[in-house]
C-alpha cells in the first residue's frame, strides 16, 4: 500500500498537467517586485511594463543551475528580437536579490531583468510553484513562461521542465500578438 501510495505522489510531483498554471484569458495578477538588470536593482511593476506593450514573464526554479542558466542564454540571444516585436521580458524565481544582481550580469548578460520573488508571493499568485502540496518545504518555481497582453489578460502559456522551447514558442505568440495589434 505504501508503494502504490508513493508512487502516485511521484507520478503527480512530475506531472506538469497535474500542476497546471494559470490559463489563456485569465487576467494576469498585478504584481511589483525587486528585480536587477545589468547588476543595478529597481521595482519592476507588472502595470507599468504592460504599457509599453506585451510582457513575457517567465518563471524559473534556481538562478545559476544548468536549465535556468540555458534558458537565461537563450532569453538574452532573443532580447532584441523580443524588443522589435514590443514585448518586454522578465524571469522570476525565488531567489534573493544579491543572487539575481549576479545572475542578471552573468547569465542574463545585461540584457533583461529577474526578479526576486523570495517569499514566493508572486510566483503562487500565477500558480507556478513547483510542489504545491503544502508542507514540503519552501516556494519554488517551476518553469512557466506566460505573454500577457497590455490589457493584462494572459495571451499564452507554455508550462515545460525542459528550458528548450520556452524562448521560440514565447517570442512565436508575441509575433503573432504584434502582427494581430500593429499598423
Amino acid at each position: 500500500m505504501a508503494r502504490l501510495v508513493l508512487g502516485i505522489l511521484v507520478s503527480l510531483v512530475f506531472s506538469t498537467a497535474a500542476w497546471a498554471a494559470m490559463r489563456i484569458g485569465q487576467t494576469a495578477p498585478d504584481f511589483s517586485l525587486p528585480a536587477a538588470v545589468g547588476g543595478k536593482t529597481f521595482t519592476f511593476h507588472l502595470a507599468a511594463a504592460l504599457k509599453k506593450g506585451p510582457v513575457v514573464l517567465y518563471f524559473y526554479p534556481k538562478s545559476f543551475t544548468a536549465g535556468c542558466t540555458i534558458e537565461a542564454h537563450e532569453f538574452a540571444e532573443n532580447a532584441a528580437q523580443f524588443s522589435a516585436a514590443g514585448a518586454s521580458l522578465i524571469g522570476i524565481s525565488a531567489d534573493n536579490i544579491d543572487t539575481q544582481i549576479a545572475f542578471s550580469s552573468r547569465e542574463c548578460r545585461d540584457k533583461f531583468p529577474v526578479g526576486a520573488d523570495a517569499d514566493g508571493k508572486v510566483i503562487r499568485a500565477y500558480d507556478a510553484q513547483m510542489l504545491k502540496l503544502a508542507g514540503l518545504g519552501p516556494v519554488m518555481s517551476d518553469r512557466v513562461s506566460y505573454v500577457i497582453g497590455p490589457d493584462g489578460k494572459i495571451l499564452y502559456v507554455y508550462q515545460d521542465s525542459a528550458p528548450y522551447k520556452h524562448i521560440s514558442n514565447t517570442l512565436a505568440a508575441v509575433r503573432k500578438w504584434e502582427a494581430d495589434h500593429r499598423p
